[in-house]
């Protein structure tokens, strides 16, 4: 077991994905208006794609075209001091093909928020990094 000189165990890229397959939250980290902006988001792992579904006008659908992101799912017990901690940082594309939506469109990622969420963004995976923390 790898720790990191914080003590905490380094995930491998595989852990780490795996650990995002079980997460239903998490947040993207991307720039509004030239400013660090994060939103709790649920989304869908296909493969190493992280998906989301927003809406078409919305602050995120604008800000995610193309970029870089960051996106940022953990869980983290305190009763016992265990959790871990998965970043993922890529470009996020807005996904236009017909063919494409409607696949994931099928995809099991509801919309918890209300109203019609037709937009869907996929960040590539290209850096992930992971940390767990066990009682000391």
């Amino acid at each position: 077991m790898k720790c990191d000189s914080a003590g905490l165990q380094v995930l491998s890229r595989e852990e780490c994905m795996h650990l995002l397959a079980t997460s239903p939250i998490g947040r993207i980290v991307f720039t509004d208006r030239a400013l660090p902006a994060v939103q709790p988001v649920n989304f869908h792992l296909r493969g190493e794609d992280i998906v989301i579904r927003t809406t078409t006008g919305s602050k995120l659908a604008a800000a995610t075209r193309r970029t870089v992101v960051a996106f940022e799912a953990d869980d983290f017990d305190p009763d016992t001091r265990t959790g871990w901690s998965v970043t993922v940082v890529g470009h996020a594309r807005a996904v236009d093909d017909p063919a494409e939506i409607a696949g994931l469109a099928a995809l099991p990622l509801l919309p918890w928020a209300p109203g019609a969420r037709d937009h869907f963004i996929v960040i590539v995976a290209e850096q992930v990094s992971g940390r767990r923390v066990h009682p000391g």
